[in-house]
């Protein structure tokens, strides 16, 4: 009787940490690849992701939050992949050799990607986030950016 009530505990307590995550996202997106990630599910197959990432070095220093809305299919009982869209914020400002830049602009976003549930209370993910931009997008309409990211999930 009591193993049963432990059994059953520890499965409602899996349950429950797997609904949100937090954690890095490590990426290659002109120079504000590492973003903190946070995912809150909206249903069970849907979920909204916020990222801030930031870069501050000699020359460049900039700042990056976005937001995305993600459909989530589960392809076994820990692995899902997911799609989605959404969009976000950009200000940078670049100083090296005399030559300065610096600016603010808007994107739309979409996102795919694969993540892996370990047993324990964290997630692995890879993805692909193409990125679409107003004028002044990094001095182009397109960007990509392809990343690994690791969450902690909690309740």
């Amino acid at each position: 009787m009591y193993t049963a009530l432990f059994f059953l505990g520890l499965t409602s307590a899996t349950l429950a940490q797997s609904s949100q995550t937090i954690g890095l996202r490590f990426g290659d997106n002109h120079g504000i690849g590492t973003e903190i990630s946070y995912q809150r599910p909206m249903g069970e197959m849907n979920r909204l992701e916020a990222n801030l990432g930031w870069r501050s070095s000699d020359h460049v220093n900039a700042i990056k939050v976005n937001g995305l809305y993600q459909w989530v299919w589960d392809l076994d009982q820990t692995i899902n992949w997911y799609a989605g869209v959404g969009g976000g914020l950009v200000k940078w400002n670049y100083d090296y050799n005399g030559a300065s830049d610096n600016g603010t602009f808007v994107y739309g976003a979409g996102d795919i990607g694969i993540e892996y549930n370990f047993d324990f209370p964290l997630t692995i993910s890879a993805d692909l986030r193409p990125e679409f931009g107003a004028k002044n997008y990094y001095g182009k309409s397109y960007n990509s950016d392809i990343a690994i990211a690791f969450r902690y999930r909690f309740n």
